[in-house]
């Protein structure tokens, strides 16, 4: 069994920066940020998705402080890793 991924919180910001749609997602033992569009390609088929751009910038808003990304990216970390991610 591999270890989970650690998301940080550059994952974050990269996804606040993606645009609506954008999506975060555990794939083969990485993070990526990838299109809504994108889920439905072989390389994403099966990923975990841990959070939408929306959902995040409703918690934390637009423009979040390094340290709420950081707890965040904590918290998001914790919550994949009990789903097995």
């Amino acid at each position: 069994m591999t270890e989970p991924q650690t998301i940080t919180a550059d994952h974050l910001r990269s996804l606040l920066d993606a645009g609506t749609g954008a999506r975060l997602v555990l794939i083969e033992g990485r993070v990526d940020v990838v299109g809504a569009a994108q889920l439905d390609n072989d390389e994403y088929r099966g990923a975990l998705e841990v959070t939408d751009r929306d959902s995040l910038a409703q918690r934390l808003g637009d423009d979040p402080s390094d340290e709420q990304l950081a707890d965040e990216a904590g918290a998001l970390t914790t919550a994949a890793q009990s789903l097995g991610g």
